[in-house]
């Protein structure tokens, strides 16, 4: 046949899957029987007869089902590239797009014009490519013709049609992009004329205000943005004529902040202040593509000092390599698979050659012009001819570049989809060898192979002098989509969102916290990053230590000096990450107190703290400079806090045993109560003056009056003043009774302790102890408490009075206080009652908050309750005659009864033991997992921490403890409360 444009056989692949092809050729012979054109089919017909023309067709019905498509649904264009060739042809589509399509009102019309356009594009760039008539780089450049010439028509017939509104007005009608104000940016592989077959299209849309004259009441920003949404809608939208191209808008300053279209001064100013290396990288790609080319180009020229500086200092150098040194490169020996992988993101694929030639150009290109040009061959060459980089590697790279640009466009044109991955089958396989031209899938593979290892070992030698990044696999959170490697390792290292983690980890290189907003604070986070989402892993759960974290930077005022030590001081970022997921309440109390951090690093920041004395005139030492109410109130939380942090890290680290943990938290409490009281009495007397007396005391119960605080403990409070009768009153302006006063006051008191401020809060206070519970009086005099517990107090009221301790008040008061509840406490009972009445109280508790697992050691059976009970039932039991029994916590209580004969020695050292046990794993549990922890789905740092905490090997040795000790406590409760219950029931 006599054609401008007919391949040979040699010049084409071979033909793939026989079976596509065959059913191609039915689809062909059907179609060819509803043509109606005689010339048309006639040309058909001898198209399939030829020997040349039935291989041509055999190919494209083999490779490409898009292509088949294209042919079938449009045999006169078919026709007319055969007749006249790609280039004739493409020159006619890109004439028509400029000259018809702008001018068309009917915007339907025009989309279907647009996808017309675009798909007679595609097929003969397609067949120009397969049969090789066209380079790779004429390839990309056609497909790059065909983009911009649909933004710019695109672009025109939407300013057009805003004209035709009296939306805005156009200088000229004739030109409407001249001078327009509103330009396309084309960034990425269209800004380099490097567009794959079935590519995005990397776009920044940039206006002008003051070259725009804008006259609709919505102003000149929100009128951009309507236009380029409707661009973006003209292009992207699917129609039974297909789409144009898919646009992505995420390469533009802080995408997820700032609107689809950008002020150019706002976007100068972005660059100027916030711009990160990875978009200097992007920028050097950057071209003005469509609308107003001026204004863009003129955009560009501005930027060129954000883009090429002449010289870059250490930690610049260090993050232009951080871009995709964070990718996993090791020189020689790694496995690539053919199946599956993905020729652009892969190992050794086409972003390693790009990034190879872009970071070099960025280093260099300051001071180098001539390294400033957007494509990779070209790229490639010019550091060459710098002596940049070895001409042998610019030769190997630059092939490698070819071969996986022409695999990549294969892929793509198979099914117009903008897939990089190669087949997971060995058909698929196949099929992409032969669409490659190669005879034997084996010969392809050992191709591809050689390419992908040759670029891998340049890429990794480029780097191997730098420190790894990588950590535990690839973590690149540069661009604007996810790099599918990077979302594997993060699901790999255990966060459940990994594209949440990507966008996280952007907005912090966005600068839109305060500290991140200095370059070098963003640089120096790129470095630890890798090791901070490691350790973050090995938290319960990685995706809320990695929010607490997201807290933490953002109360931060600055962020350089504080990357900077943890840069320096690899352990201290261990030890944040540790915090951030393992211990929420510290994690809490760092985000408002960065400054913490740095205390870590003294020596005496892990020795314990001072005696209770000390730290109550630390305390009210600064509580003596605070200027009112509201600065006293943040002072105490300041203080009390670092110190709650300093004891927390210690338990986190293992680095104190429990008995001075518990011991250290409460003296803080302690000190804390008796440092507000007497702030809150003096703010109570400025209005109502003084009673007589010996003023307000504090009863500490629970934890606290047992001085086995954990670092989430509540206050059990019980307020008790001494009566100066009923019939007194205050002194002050406005009187008050002393019920009502030391009310007032215990109140007062309680906000204090538990009210958050910018400081947070110091404590939960639960009031609910005091005589008759939330019925009874908030503050009751010292008669009537006494009173109350002689003659109403249920046995469950007076098993926890066994903790109570006078903590804050005038010291012989607390003393009186004492003496009181001790009388109370040693007072002749039945032992069978106090028996059956704590049985029966135990039985409601498991039946109200039953044990989650055996990791919960307080509600449990044979927990940290059973203890308790145990000890506090033989108090009672056994005060009256022996009261030496009497100690407020449960290890002294057992130590005292088996010292006063109650219980066996070889018992209470057992139970001893396992409380002992028990409350370092709760102390531990407490400030990590709190009550989510669970031992299969806990991360094994998790597991080693607490094993560390416990003073054993590791988790197993754990459970192991765990079990005796709960199997002995069970047994004591069982034998010294349970059963006796049992044997006597009441009225017996």
């Amino acid at each position: 046949m006599n054609l401008e444009f007919l391949p040979s056989k040699n010049d084409l692949p071979h033909l793939g899957d026989a079976e596509r092809s065959a059913l191609g050729f039915e689809h062909w012979k059907e179609g060819l029987s509803r043509v109606t054109d005689r010339e048309l089919r006639d040309f058909a017909q001898k198209l399939s007869d030829d020997p040349a023309g039935h291989h041509l067709l055999g190919v494209i019905f083999s490779t490409s089902s898009f292509l088949t498509q294209s042919v079938l649904t449009d045999l006169a264009f078919f026709s007319k590239l055969l007749h006249q060739g790609p280039e004739s042809c493409l020159s006619e589509i890109l004439g028509d797009l400029a000259a018809k399509t702008a001018r068309n009102s009917d915007q339907s019309e025009v989309m279907a014009e647009l996808r017309r356009a675009k798909r007679r594009a595609a097929l003969l760039i397609g067949l120009a490519d397969l049969s090789g008539r066209w380079s790779l780089p004429r390839v990309c450049e056609a497909l790059s013709d065909l983009a911009d010439g649909a933004l710019d028509a695109a672009v025109s017939h939407l300013l057009l049609r805003a004209a035709e509104r009296g939306e805005l007005e156009l200088r000229t009608s004739e030109s409407p992009l001249e001078g327009c104000g509103y330009s396309v940016l084309a960034m990425g592989k269209l800004g380099a004329r490097e567009l794959n077959y079935s590519s995005d299209i990397d776009l920044i849309l940039l206006f002008d205000s003051e070259k725009i004259d804008y006259r609709h009441s919505r102003g000149v920003a929100e009128g951009m943005v309507r236009i380029t949404r409707d661009l973006v809608r003209l292009l992207e939208e699917r129609t039974r004529d297909g789409y144009v191209f898919r646009t992505d808008l995420r390469l533009r300053p802080d995408p997820g902040a700032t609107p689809l279209a950008i002020d150019m001064e706002a976007a100068v100013n972005y660059y100027e202040s916030l711009g990160q290396n990875w978009e200097r990288a992007a920028m050097i790609k950057a071209r003005a593509a469509a609308g107003d080319k001026a204004l863009g180009a003129a955009f560009l020229k501005e930027l060129t000092p954000f883009v090429w500086r002449r010289n870059l200092d250490f930690w610049a150098i260090q993050d232009v390599h951080s871009i995709k040194r964070q990718i996993n490169a090791r020189k020689g020996g790694s496995v690539v698979a053919v199946e599956g992988h993905n020729v652009k993101l892969g190992r050794g694929g086409i972003r390693e050659i790009e990034f190879y030639a872009q970071t070099q150009q960025l280093i260099f290109g300051g001071r180098e012009v001539e390294l400033r040009v957007p494509r990779t061959l070209e790229a490639l060459k010019a550091l060459a001819a710098a002596q940049r980089i070895a001409e042998e590697d610019a030769v190997l790279l630059s092939d490698a570049y070819v071969f996986l640009r022409r695999l990549e466009n294969r892929l793509q044109m198979a099914e117009d989809k903008q897939t990089h991955s190669l087949p997971e089958h060995q058909e698929g396989i196949a099929q992409t060898a032969a669409s490659m031209g190669f005879e034997t899938a084996d010969a392809f593979r050992k191709e591809l192979l050689k390419q992908l290892h040759a670029v891998e070992d340049r890429y990794a030698h480029l780097f191997e002098e730098a420190p790894s990044l990588s950590g535990p696999g690839n973590l690149v959170f540069t661009g604007g989509e996810p790099d599918p490697d990077t979302l594997k390792t993060l699901s790999e290292l255990g966060f459940k969102d990994g594209a949440q983690v990507f966008n996280m980890v952007r907005t912090w290189h966005h600068g839109r916290y305060r500290a991140m907003r200095s370059e070098r604070s963003r640089q120096l986070l790129t470095e630890i990053m890798p090791t901070l989402l490691q350790q973050l892993s090995e938290t319960p759960n990685p995706d809320k230590a990695l929010l607490k974290f997201d807290d933490f930077l953002r109360g931060l005022p600055s962020g350089v000096q504080l990357f900077s030590m943890l840069y320096q001081n690899p352990k201290l970022l261990e030890l944040l990450a540790e915090i951030m997921g393992g211990a929420p309440a510290l994690a809490e109390h760092l985000s408002r107190n960065a400054s913490m951090l740095e205390a870590v690093l003294s020596p005496e920041f892990f020795d314990p703290l001072p005696e209770r004395a000390a730290l109550q005139r630390q305390l009210d030492d600064m509580l003596s400079r605070a200027q009112d109410v509201q600065d006293t109130l943040d002072l105490a939380r300041r203080w009390a806090n670092d110190h709650k942090f300093q004891v927390g890290v210690q338990i986190l680290r293992g680095s104190a045993e429990i008995e001075e943990t518990e011991a250290a938290l409460s003296d803080i409490a302690e000190a804390a109560i008796a440092g507000l009281l007497p702030e809150m009495e003096q703010e109570l007397a400025e209005r109502h003056g003084k009673l007589p007396g010996q003023g307000l005391a504090v009863l500490a119960l629970g934890k606290l009056g047992a001085r086995r605080m954990t670092v989430s403990s509540d206050l059990d409070l019980v307020f008790v003043y001494d009566s100066p009768g009923e019939t007194a009153a205050s002194d002050g302006e406005k009187p008050l009774p002393p019920s009502q006063y030391y009310g007032r006051l215990a109140q007062r008191l309680i906000a204090a302790l538990s009210s958050p401020t910018g400081e947070g809060r110091l404590y939960e206070v639960d009031p609910r102890l005091r005589p008759s519970g939330s019925s009874g009086a908030i503050a009751t005099s010292l008669k009537g408490l006494l009173d109350y517990e002689r003659e109403n107090a249920w046995t469950w009221e007076l098993m926890a009075l066994t903790r109570a301790r006078a903590v804050a008040g005038a010291p012989g008061f607390m003393a009186e206080i004492e003496n009181g509840l001790r009388e109370v406490l040693t007072q002749k009972r039945d032992p069978a009652e106090v028996l059956r009445n704590a049985a029966e109280m135990r039985r409601r508790l498991e039946k109200e908050f039953p044990a989650r697992n055996r990791w919960d050691v307080k509600n449990a059976r044979g927990g940290l309750l059973d203890l308790d009970f145990v000890a506090q039932a033989l108090q009672l039991c056994h005060a009256h005659d022996k009261p030496g029994v009497l100690a407020t916590s449960t290890q002294a209580a057992l130590q005292a009864l088996a010292k006063q004969g109650v219980l066996p020695q070889d018992e209470a050292e057992r139970l001893v033991e396992a409380n002992r046990l028990l409350r370092r794993i709760q102390g531990f549990l407490r400030l990590s997992a709190g009550s989510d922890f669970a031992e299969k789905e806990a991360p094994q740092g998790l597991k080693d921490a607490l094993a560390r905490a416990c003073g054993l090997d590791d988790i197993a040795a754990v459970r192991k403890a765990l079990k005796a000790a709960r199997k002995a406590a069970k047994a004591s409760y069982d034998a010294r409360v349970a059963q006796p219950a049992a044997q006597n029931p009441q009225g017996a």
